[in-house]
């Protein structure tokens, strides 16, 4: 047997000894799973990795329509009240009954700024193993890309304004139950102060 063909057996026996040796801690259910429990340092920096590298490959070639659409920003208001405030918060929101319990946490888009094409696709085609729903099941793209026009917004903006755009935007036809309390139905009483709302995750 020449040199060649031993590496090339030895590399494959220590594939298979590395993919049993995976499968087998799988299977063993000594992975606490948990929301609860966070992922160990190595998994979560390659987790994350994955994900940023994932969306940035299949996004990066996209072509925005012009966000800076009135018409635009304003359905998206609407959009994001009906559909995202539970886990991404608004502006005066401290947070909600689901968002501490979400692993990982999902930003704070009424302070963080995203990139408009990260931000379509993963509106778009959701999060394997997260919250993130894939909202192009239901909502076309020229309505994603209205949220994405909206998200350009948002950080910054305080409650009144929040609410007053949220008040004057369309309603989010592909929900049962619309918007008509502005989004803000189930949400917590606004931050007393600035610095109060800054300590909020």
């Amino acid at each position: 047997m020449s040199k060649t063909v031993e590496r090339i057996v030895t590399v494959l026996v220590v594939l298979l000894v590395l993919a049993v040796g995976a499968f087998a801690f799988a299977w063993s259910g000594l992975y606490d799973i948990g929301a609860d429990a966070p992922h160990w340092k190595p998994t979560y920096a390659l987790l994350q990795t994955l994900r940023e590298r994932s969306i940035h490959t299949r996004a990066e070639k996209l072509v925005a329509p012009n966000l800076d659409d009135p018409q635009l920003i304003l359905k998206g208001a609407g959009q994001y009240a009906a559909m995202c405030t539970g886990c991404h918060l608004a502006p005066g929101m401290r947070d909600s009954e689901i968002r501490p319990g979400l692993y990982p946490q999902p930003p704070n888009l009424s302070r963080t700024h995203v990139d408009p094409r990260a931000a379509f696709w993963v509106i778009k085609h959701g999060v394997k193993m997260s919250a993130m729903p894939a909202w192009g099941t239901s909502h076309d793209d020229a309505t994603i890309w209205s949220m994405v026009a909206f998200l350009q917004k948002l950080p910054g903006m305080a409650p009144a304004e929040y609410k007053a755009i949220v008040a004057k935007a369309p309603p989010d036809e592909d929900m049962d139950d619309g918007h008509a309390d502005g989004g803000m139905g189930d949400m917590p009483a606004p931050a007393a102060s600035p610095a109060t709302a800054s300590s909020a995750r």
